[in-house]
Order: C-alpha cells, then structure tokens, then sequence
C-alpha cells in the first residue's frame, strides 16, 4: 500500500502539529515550574504564550464542524 501526497500531509498536519502543540505546552509548563511563577504567573504564562494555538485548534474544530475538505 502506497501512501499518496496528501495522506501524508493530513497525517502530518493532524499528528505531526498536535504533537509539536503537546510540547510547546511542556515547555511553557517547565518555563512556570522553574521560574516559581507562582499560580497567577503559571496562569498568564499559559494563557498569553498558548494563545496561538488556540487559533490553530479552533480552526480544525470548525472544519470539522462545518465538515469541511
């Protein structure tokens, strides 16, 4: 079974983007825990530095919504 151009690019925008979301969200975590952000501080750190992907994850969530191609 041959994988074709755009498979690969679904597969790879689906896991291959939400795994990089996974560790950007890991960084940020560590980011808080080492500089004792405190909770307040921790919330604004996610809040401010996951902002971006929210757009990205509202995005696939309205394509699939809407069921979109």
């Amino acid at each position: 079974m041959q994988i074709s151009e755009e498979q690969l690019t679904e597969i790879g925008m689906t896991w291959g983007v939400g795994a990089l979301i996974l560790y950007m969200l890991f960084i940020i975590w560590n980011l808080a825990k080492k500089s004792n952000a405190g909770r307040f501080g921790t919330f604004v750190l996610f809040f401010v530095l996951a902002f971006g992907m929210l757009g990205f994850i509202a995005k696939n969530i309205i394509k699939w919504f809407f069921d979109m191609e």
